[in-house]
């Protein structure tokens, strides 16, 4: 399977500090990839990471490589919610590129607090 992940860099989650919210989305969509054997794509070779901290930036770079990819994965939905409420017609183009949105780690405790 072929996927991109995204990792929100403006929150901290559980009161933990921006690097270690970071460090910790990305181990635990790492591991999940791993297990489930998906190759990260990486539509722009220009990028710096391998995932996308941008939502706005991955939806033109899907836009212009035209290129379906089997998974999106998330580390919550709670990551992407303003996102979504913000931009809802945009979230419906992006998703549109992906088979399927995988979630890794849905918590209903989950505490997110924007930090920019």
């Amino acid at each position: 399977m072929k996927g991109i992940y995204f990792i929100n860099d403006r929150i901290s989650l559980n009161g933990l500090s921006k690097e270690e919210s970071i460090a910790y989305q990305k181990q635990t969509i790492l591991e999940h990839n791993q297990i489930n054997k998906i190759q990260v794509a990486k539509p722009n070779l220009y990028q710096l990471h391998e995932y996308y901290t941008n939502l706005h930036a991955l939806l033109y770079d899907l836009k212009k490589e035209k290129q379906e990819l089997d998974c999106f994965v998330i580390f919550s939905s709670q990551i992407i919610e303003d996102y979504i409420y913000t931009y809802p017609a945009r979230w419906l183009i992006l998703k549109s590129f992906f088979k399927e949105i995988i979630t890794v780690a849905e918590q209903p405790d989950l505490q997110v607090k924007k930090v920019v």
